[in-house]
């Protein structure tokens, strides 16, 4: 089993449901289960409960809304550590940063914590899965604040993609793996090209058609 599995979705993606499904069937009851959320209004404290009647009772839970490095890499050696979920950390220390408009202060502030968790998961023994939101694909957010989440949600899940063995997307519920049908820079430049020509139409042909 990878090291690291990275499980990436939209809202209401099944992303949790796949993360919970996969961890039980690799460990059973030997999973530490991560939780990054805390409980900031009545909304939030009824998704964690619900939550909490969707995993096996069995398993051990650790709340970690920041410094998620440091607790992996202190963390029980667990077969498999679920960490649900990515999302949440980085808006945690976007919203913890005192000047969080500064979106290069958050952004060092990012990219410090995502160093620590990708070196906690290459030396941890098992395995890691990291659940993440995708929320590239939607419209631009209208407030300078959604923006700079945004941005930095897209750099978090761009760092783990690169360093996990295992890279899932979900789509309506259904898991594909991403990261074997990725292609890198030097086979991108490497593919066949069509000859220019042959994918030109004349003007006469366009009207023919």
């Amino acid at each position: 089993m990878a090291k690291t599995v990275l499980i990436l979705g939209g809202v209401r993606s099944g992303k949790s449901r796949f993360a919970r499904e996969l961890a039980e069937k690799i460990a059973g009851d030997e999973v530490l289960f991560v939780a990054t959320a805390t409980a900031c209004d009545a909304e939030m404290s009824h998704r964690i409960e619900r939550h909490q009647r969707d995993r096996p009772a069995a398993w051990r839970v650790l709340e970690q809304p920041l410094q998620l490095g440091a607790a992996l890499a202190t963390a029980p050696p667990y077969q498999v550590v679920l960490v649900d979920c990515l999302t949440l950390l980085v808006s945690n220390i976007l919203l913890s940063c005192e000047n969080h408009q500064d979106a290069d202060a958050v952004e060092d502030l990012v990219r410090t914590e995502l160093a620590a968790i990708v070196v906690a998961c290459r030396e941890r023994p098992g395995t890691v899965i990291i659940v993440s939101g995708e929320v590239g694909q939607g419209v631009v957010p209208e407030h300078r604040l959604g923006r700079i989440f945004r941005d930095l949600l897209g750099m978090a899940n761009q760092i783990l993609a690169a360093t996990a063995e295992t890279v899932y997307l979900m789509v309506a519920g259904l898991p594909v793996e991403i990261k074997s049908l990725a292609a890198t820079v030097a086979t991108a430049a490497q593919a066949p090209a069509k000859d220019h020509e042959s994918m030109t139409l004349s003007a006469g042909e366009i009207g023919s058609r």
